[in-house]
């Protein structure tokens, strides 16, 4: 099953055509690189959705811990870690 993520921005890569802006995302303690054009308006820090690597909309802080709490308590970060390999 595909799931939305949520992850916390790290850093942003910025290149000439707005389609490509990347970044790096930290979800919970996996970090992956992520397509950020569909928020071009977020930021080092904050938090987005990520579904199939693409970010599709920013979230507050508390929501996404809420997430990341029941994720962790149904084992799914573990899938997180493994698709990494």
């Amino acid at each position: 099953m595909c799931l939305a993520i949520p992850g916390k921005i790290e850093e942003i890569v910025t290149n000439e055509d707005p389609l490509q802006v990347r970044g790096r995302v930290n979800f919970g303690g996996v970090v992956k690189e992520v397509c950020l054009a569909y928020v071009p308006d977020a930021c080092v820090g904050e938090y987005v959705i990520v579904h199939v690597g693409f970010a599709i909309s920013k979230v507050d802080e508390q929501e996404a811990q809420t997430v990341f709490a029941y994720l962790k308590e149904m084992g799914e970060l573990d899938e997180i870690e493994e698709s990494d390999e």
